[in-house]
């Protein structure tokens, strides 16, 4: 593989993991601090969570693909892949699968806020169910961090094939 395949799949565990981390530990909590409108706060954030969401997506498949071609066959015993894997499972299941949920749960509560309107209980599970899995998306990207310092230090992570 080329240096540059070797630099992008660096380049995208950084975007991702740092991404993930910059929007959900400082961006979306700094937005509910300091904007006293909470529904604006939430709006903001959110697209910042969507963006995430695809800039993962994009990531997840340029670095599944690598390390399929980098590994062939025996990708399926790569705990890296199984982590990759995994993160984006859990960035497709909030994206897709509770994302829409939220919304509608948002727009059903209309006129209200949907915190000030009857769906309150409702949203509040299923944004926590929502915040609970981006934190172990969150997680499991620092052990794929990890995982690759460590592996670079061993010489593991792009020792060519025989």
């Amino acid at each position: 593989m080329s240096k540059l395949s070797e630099a992008l799949y660096s380049i995208a565990i950084a975007l991702w993991v740092g991404g993930l981390w910059a929007i959900g530990g400082i961006a979306a909590p700094t937005l509910f601090y300091r904007l006293a409108d909470r529904a604006l706060a939430g709006s903001i954030a959110g697209a910042m969570f969507d963006l995430m969401a695809w800039s993962g997506m994009a990531c997840a498949v340029y670095l599944l693909l690598f390390l399929i071609a980098r590994r062939g066959p025996g990708v399926w015993k790569s705990g890296v892949f199984w982590l990759v894997l995994m993160m984006l499972a859990l960035t497709l299941a909030g994206h897709f699968g509770i994302g829409p949920i939220i919304a509608r749960l948002r727009v059903e509560a209309l006129p209200r806020q949907v915190l000030e309107s009857t769906l309150r209980d409702r949203f509040a599970a299923w944004h926590g169910v929502s915040s609970g899995l981006y934190l172990i998306e969150s997680l499991l990207g620092l052990a794929l961090v990890l995982l690759q310092e460590r592996g670079k230090a061993a010489g593991r992570i792009f020792a060519r094939r025989p």
